[in-house]
């Protein structure tokens, strides 16, 4: 019901996506840029019911509150508790310990905002978490322009975060898209 529910989305709205079957493994960490939206939300998690692929997201712990929790770990997101002190990097690390298929998607923008003078570097969360689970880092868009969901590449974490970030830099920058990198 999903996949045909996340078809006529993709259908109605005129959007259109990437398939690239090759790219994706057991186990992964989905990003993509821009996140200007909570449309964009929308779209991955109907893109990968088109995808035939369980997707995780990261959601904060304050919105698994009855009936939203229900329907929450229904869509796979995890509770994060983010006023405290804990260590997310290892709790996902478990989490893809556990299972054998996991692919766990995260829009490491620190903001959604699109102004320049408000813009921040980019969390780099996702790779912590990806090196520490061996997985790779499937690297996504939501091309507005085009109204396509892209599939631009996959790299597998290095020991340089540095190193990866450029090439993550790259990789979007090719298609127009500027990440903002800090300093590493």
């Amino acid at each position: 019901m999903l996949y045909l529910l996340s078809k006529l989305l993709f259908k109605f709205s005129g959007w259109t996506y990437d398939e690239k079957p090759e790219l994706w493994e057991d186990k992964q960490v989905v990003i993509g840029f821009p996140h200007t939206t909570n449309m964009d939300g929308v779209r991955i998690l109907a893109l990968f019911c088109i995808y035939r692929r369980k997707l995780h997201t990261l959601v904060k712990k304050d919105l698994f509150v009855w009936p939203f929790s229900w329907f929450l770990s229904k869509f796979g997101c995890i509770p994060v508790d983010r006023s405290s002190k804990t260590n997310l990097v290892d709790q996902m690390r478990q989490e893809f310990a556990k299972r054998a298929t996991f692919t766990l998607a995260i829009a490491p923008e620190a903001t959604r905002n699109k102004m320049k003078e408000e813009r921040k570097p980019i969390r780099t969360g996702f790779w912590h978490i990806a090196k520490a689970a061996g997985a790779p880092i499937i690297l996504m868009m939501s091309d507005s322009k085009r109204k396509r969901g892209r599939i631009l590449g996959k790299i597998f974490p290095s020991e340089s975060l540095r190193d990866d970030l450029m090439k993550i830099k790259q990789i979007y920058a090719d298609q127009g898209v500027d990440v903002l990198i800090g300093a590493t």
